[in-house]
């Protein structure tokens, strides 16, 4: 009987240590059980290594980590734990040996930890699902806006940057091949940086459907319709949409409250900037856009930017064009190869705005 009756309770000890396991190993479970351990190993080996070799602030490191990585609940049951470590700390050590200001540290961490963990519970992205979707959604970004192969004699170069040392802000470029047709479109939206990327993520997914399914004509106006219908607050945006035809070299510029597109004709060896005007996207129901025509030859190129580039506080924008049409004349003898990142050194490589910059031109 004594036997069987060991024998059960070792089969149960070992099935309750296999369900144990199986839970601390789950998706879910996994990073609390690692989180909790590290705990328990900070809250002993202050009492057995001494303060000075591990201190119970220490345990401010398992803290942030929970923030990071914990979801909401488990969380709370962590900071939970971590307090009852640093309680078990003070009555085995004495109040001499943990000092307030470790004990204050621990407390501060865990509500920063709590806050943490609350907001990517918030936001439906806890532990480092965030960072990984944003990476994601800056990766898809980036993609959207390189340009497709062009055929034998063009050339395409596009430089993005945010402002300050951001990886998301509001300008955005996307293109597209179709027949002998190259049609693409620079985006400015309203604000910079982070605040204007999430925008700027929404409307270059619905820009790059749009591209391509209605007529080029149509583009500027059906994007208009959109931003519209969005209702932001801060909903408009600046555009320059620009169709060439890849055999003739015609094209035809059409312009939404952005900067005027620079043509440098190789013939003449003159830059010219473009006349067309057009009120910005989101502002107005019924706008419209007038085309401006022109034709590519050999040599020539075209300079889409957004005013990042060119605009600086208290002077006019044409002083700034100017600036960037003369930084573009020295690029006349050695090529436009590499141009675009040239431009955005030698023009605006410290500014506090979103700056984005296409060269198209024929060789």
């Amino acid at each position: 009987m004594g036997r069987s009756l060991g024998w059960r309770f070792r089969y149960a000890l070992r099935r309750a240590i296999r369900s144990f396991v199986a839970t601390a190993v789950s998706s879910r479970w996994v990073t609390p059980s690692v989180l909790a351990a590290l705990i328990v190993l900070v809250t002993v080996g202050a009492i057995e290594w001494a303060p000075q070799f591990m201190p119970p602030s220490s345990l401010t490191v398992a803290l942030i980590a929970t923030g990071l990585l914990a979801r909401w609940r488990a969380a709370v049951f962590l900071c939970m734990f971590a307090v009852a470590g640093l309680i078990v700390d003070v009555a085995v050590l004495g109040i001499h040996e943990v000092r307030i200001g470790a004990m204050v540290a621990v407390v501060v961490t865990g509500a920063f930890a709590l806050v943490l963990a609350y907001t990517r519970e918030q936001v439906g992205a806890p532990g480092l699902r965030g960072e990984h979707m944003l990476l994601e959604l800056r990766g898809r970004l980036s993609a959207q806006g390189s340009f497709p192969h062009l055929p034998a004699g063009w050339e395409c170069e596009s430089t993005v940057s945010p402002a300050g040392t951001g990886v998301f802000g509001g300008d955005f470029v996307v293109a597209l091949v179709r027949g002998h047709s190259l049609e693409m479109v620079l985006i400015d939206v309203s604000g910079k940086g982070i605040d204007a990327g999430t925008r700027a993520l929404l409307l270059s997914g619905a820009f790059g459907g749009l591209l391509g399914a209605v007529p080029p004509g149509e583009f500027l106006r059906k994007a208009n319709d959109y931003l519209i219908r969005q209702a932001w607050d801060e909903g408009f945006a600046t555009a320059v949409h620009v169709t060439v035809d890849l055999e003739s070299g015609d094209y035809v510029v059409e312009t939404a409250g952005h900067p005027p597109v620079i043509h440098y004709d190789a013939g003449a060896g003159v830059w010219r900037v473009s006349k067309g005007s057009g009120v910005a996207l989101g502002l107005l129901p019924t706008a419209s856009y007038t085309p401006e025509r022109g034709t590519l030859r050999r040599g020539d190129a075209l300079l889409l930017y957004t005013d990042g580039l060119v605009e600086e506080p208290g002077r006019d924008l044409s002083v700034g064009i100017d600036r960037l049409m003369g930084a573009a004349e020295k690029l006349v003898s050695h090529g436009f190869r590499g141009g675009s990142d040239l431009l955005l050194e030698r023009v605006a490589q410290t500014a506090n705005d979103d700056r984005a910059l296409v060269f198209l031109w024929r060789t």
